[in-house]
């Protein structure tokens, strides 16, 4: 089950559950869309790629899976990049598309 974090681990701008601009590594890493950008689409704790963070339906369309009966994690993971060592591994990994990392 996804946590939903709350906000962007680089900027700590808040990302709702509901946020179409949160996105997650496979690790479920969270950053804003502006921060994937900055970073070149590479996660900086693990060298992944980013995908869009899917959102959990507010309404109980099937089977009670809710927001409210799963609702996203309150805990912050606040711990910006150092942008100068982000870019090399950045560098490193440019030329190798997400799903061959």
């Amino acid at each position: 089950m996804l946590e939903l974090r709350p906000t962007c681990e680089q900027c700590n701008r808040a990302l709702p559950p509901a946020s179409t601009d949160a996105m997650i590594c496979s690790f479920e890493c969270t950053f804003c869309r502006d921060c994937v950008d900055l970073l070149h689409n590479v996660c900086p704790n693990c060298g992944g790629g980013f995908t869009a963070r899917p959102i959990r339906p507010a309404q109980d369309w099937r089977n009670g899976n809710t927001l409210d009966k799963y609702p996203a994690t309150g805990k912050v993971t606040y711990k910006p990049v150092d942008l100068a060592e982000h870019a090399v591994l950045a560098r490193r990994l440019e030329n190798l598309p997400p799903e061959r990392r």
